[in-house]
């Protein structure tokens, strides 16, 4: 139930998003540019990089704005504000304290009910965001291990590592459309001896195209996201210790062994993966599919602590 819920809001969602979007790029393209003497609506090439950054900017900081709400809607949370219990003492205080020792505003602090030990850190802004812990991690950590997890992802939120990925994937979205557009265009109208363009080739063709080019892309946003987890271990390794954090992750990772598949595809398959790409501790991926794991192995995180 909780998986079809999920599914028909992003769907919703998605369709909201792309209305609001194409009124915007209307309204920009075609009333506000032409106010300041900018007017691409005679340039084909112009007119469609505007479209593209857009659909490509405009999806992503959305999808980043949505991100608490969506957080909260994914899971059963609670959020602590007065702690009563020994571990959401723990859990308060301790992001109480990275935040004023990094000069943030605190972010709410959120728990929910989910055997599988996660935690992720998300919101639009460095003070805008939120901290949550699952109960599955919160149990089998002891004080100082929990402690490093939650340095982890308040290296997140301190680096502004939400902000970042979401200009990067707005980038990475915008040459996407911007691409496959002009390719398609190209190709609709080749051999056209009237100049006419076949529109159901241009959006078979731009379709095909997206999917080719957002493969690519990607690689390249994932690349940054693992580039990412290695600063956040660092930043709790410097908070807590090195030693903390590389006990945190070998239980993370065999924990995460232990746990159902079928849980794992759901919580995947509900995640948004822009603005919440830093929810998941634990990642792997061997080969080419590297390539496309949003963390680095356990193995060599633990390799690049030692080293620190």
């Amino acid at each position: 139930m909780r998986s079809f819920k999920g599914i028909l809001m992003l769907i919703i969602t998605n369709l909201l998003v792309f209305a609001t979007l194409a009124i915007t790029g209307n309204i920009l393209i075609s009333f506000v540019l032409p106010a300041f003497g900018i007017d691409l609506r005679g340039s084909v090439a112009t007119s469609q990089f505007a479209w593209a950054m857009v659909f490509g900017f405009g999806g992503a900081f959305i999808s980043l704005w949505m991100s608490k709400p969506m957080a909260k809607r994914m899971y059963r949370m609670q959020q602590v504000t007065e702690p009563s219990t020994p571990k959401e003492k723990l859990v308060y205080n301790t992001v109480k304290e990275l935040s004023e020792k990094a000069g943030i505003k605190m972010p709410e602090v959120w728990v929910y009910w989910d055997d599988a030990p996660n935690a992720f850190a998300t919101g639009p802004t460095r003070n805008n965001a939120m901290v949550a812990v699952s109960s599955g991690l919160a149990m089998a950590m002891t004080d100082d291990e929990l402690k490093s997890v939650l340095a982890h992802e308040m290296g997140h939120v301190d680096n502004g590592d939400m902000v970042a990925t979401t200009l990067l994937q707005g980038l990475m979205n915008t040459f996407v459309y911007f691409l496959a557009g002009m390719i398609a265009r190209l190709v609709a109208s080749a051999g056209s001896r009237d100049g006419e363009m076949n529109t159901m080739l241009y959006f078979v063709v731009d379709m095909v195209l997206q999917i080719l080019f957002s493969i690519l892309a990607s690689i390249v946003v994932m690349w940054h996201s693992r580039h990412r987890e290695f600063k956040a271990d660092a930043y709790a390794a410097r908070a807590y210790g090195a030693n903390n954090m590389i006990r945190a992750l070998q239980k993370i990772e065999v924990l995460a062994h232990q746990a159902q598949p079928v849980e794992e595809e759901e919580a995947s398959m509900l995640a948004p993966k822009d603005a919440l790409a830093t929810m998941k501790i634990h990642g792997k991926a061997s080969g080419l599919m590297h390539l496309f794991a949003s963390h680095p192995s356990t193995e060599a995180r633990i390799e690049a602590l030692r080293r620190l």
